[in-house]
């Protein structure tokens, strides 16, 4: 797994210097769905608020991400993907779909189906509740 995390994290670097693993994940939530706010970011990845609004403030920096006010509440600032950002955004999930399916093209139907399905499982895994 740690070997998983660390080429996942080289290659979004090399997909797009000012892109980071935690970036691209950010730029990904955000497309996924449709804008949210960084306090959302944070609970849903259970980051440290610093964290993401360190992160929130290098994509707005780069012109990936804009903040606009909350049509239901203009106190509230929602984060959206600009063009630039569903463009870098693209083309960095395009790259990685073309290595994977690089990665996986001689696996036989098989293994590639055991291997779906351990995925699946490992992310459908759940923390116990505590009593």
């Amino acid at each position: 797994m740690t070997v998983f995390a660390r080429r996942a994290r080289a290659s979004a670097g090399r997909m797009h210097p000012e892109l980071s693993l935690v970036s691209y994940t950010l730029l990904g939530h955000l497309e996924e769905r449709g804008g949210c706010r960084a306090t959302d970011l944070a609970a849903h990845y259970a980051l440290d608020k610093s964290t993401v609004s360190r992160q929130v403030g290098a994509l707005e920096r780069t012109g990936l991400i804009e903040r606009r006010l909350a049509p239901e509440d203009h106190r509230v600032q929602v984060l959206h993907l600009t063009d630039a950002g569903r463009r870098i955004l693209a083309q960095v999930t395009d790259s990685r779909r073309a290595a994977f399916r690089e990665r996986l093209a001689d696996w036989p139907a098989e293994d590639l189906e055991r291997f779906a399905g351990y995925l699946t499982r490992y992310n459908a895994w759940t923390p116990p509740s505590g009593d």
